[in-house]
């Protein structure tokens, strides 16, 4: 019974084998050059031929002078987009279910998850025009109302929150497709009741549709748990100068720097090692959690 079985799903194994070959050769080959992480790395000596430093790299890091103040923008700018990346999607989603119109609500789907099919490229380009302090539609809306113009993406103050903002309004449209889904899942009897009881729409939104979203809420911040040292290479790399480097500068752009701009090939690679050990640990506790919380398990 067993080999029968096999046979009539090994047409269906054989079609993972591409997909498998190419996962080892771009995923797991590469790990190879972790090694670097612990090497005065040579190009021209090869990872094979470059001399061993065990440690030195890492502590090379430690006593930079900024590595601790871009910890810290990393882990803010990631924190902050993870929390608003949940409540906005969250939100509209429920204002959404509330539109009886089908074409206007389709409508307003399609409008608020297109940008998240446009590149950081061309978002960045739009938004360095946008916020431009001589001619950026803001600023002249600024200085319509009496106020001073702003250096959106000049200033230390602003650019994290131009970075989160602009990442949320990105992003959270398609979030939003998971949330309408949890919302389609709820039991319409659960409705029904309510409003024979004379529930109104306020009252069936708080006691009926957020607790009904619950699980996938706690689903999807548990699983964000993964992304706390991933601030966003593309939107930052495309929007950042050294005058917010202060504020605006992560572990990936510093990896970028060190490693392609100065060739301290080892150092980056020590950094993007630290980075990868923390996000593998955080990813392990975020599967943990979502699967003793709303017995979620990828297999």
């Amino acid at each position: 019974m067993n080999i029968k079985k096999t046979r009539r799903e090994l047409p269906l194994h054989l079609m993972l084998v591409p997909g498998i070959i190419i996962l080892l050769i771009y995923c797991y080959y590469p790990m190879i050059g972790f090694g670097i992480a612990f090497q005065k790395f040579i190009p021209t000596n090869g990872l094979f031929g470059s001399d061993w430093i065990g440690l030195g790299n890492f502590r090379y890091v430690l006593q930079m002078p900024d590595i601790w103040q871009v910890l810290g923008n990393t882990v803010f700018i990631a924190t902050m987009k993870i929390l608003l990346g949940l409540v906005v999607p969250i939100f509209v989603a429920v204002l959404i279910n509330e539109l009886k119109h089908l074409l206007i609500k389709r409508g307003v789907q399609t409008l608020i998850y297109l940008p998240h099919f446009l590149s950081w490229v061309i978002l960045g380009g739009v938004l360095v025009d946008i916020l431009s302090p001589s001619e950026g539609i803001v600023n002249q809306l600024l200085n319509f109302v009496g106020l001073d113009s702003v250096f959106f993406l000049g200033s230390n103050q602003w650019f994290p929150s131009v970075l989160i903002l602009s990442d949320v309004w990105k992003e959270f449209g398609f979030s939003t497709i998971v949330f309408l889904a949890a919302i389609t899942g709820i039991n319409p009897a659960l409705y029904e009741a309510a409003i024979v009881d004379g529930a109104n729409h306020t009252r069936q939104m708080w006691h009926i549709t957020l607790p009904g979203m619950v699980p996938v809420i706690v689903l999807m911040a548990t699983l964000s748990l993964g992304n706390v040292l991933n601030a966003g290479f593309d939107q930052v790399f495309n929007l950042y100068s050294p005058s917010v480097y202060e504020s605006g500068d992560i572990l990936d752009t510093l990896i970028y720097r060190i490693g392609l701009l100065d060739a301290q090939f080892g150092v980056a690679t020590a950094i993007g090692l630290f980075k990868s050990v923390v996000s593998f640990i955080l990813i392990t506790i975020s599967y943990f959690l979502a699967y003793r919380l709303v017995n979620y398990r990828i297999f």
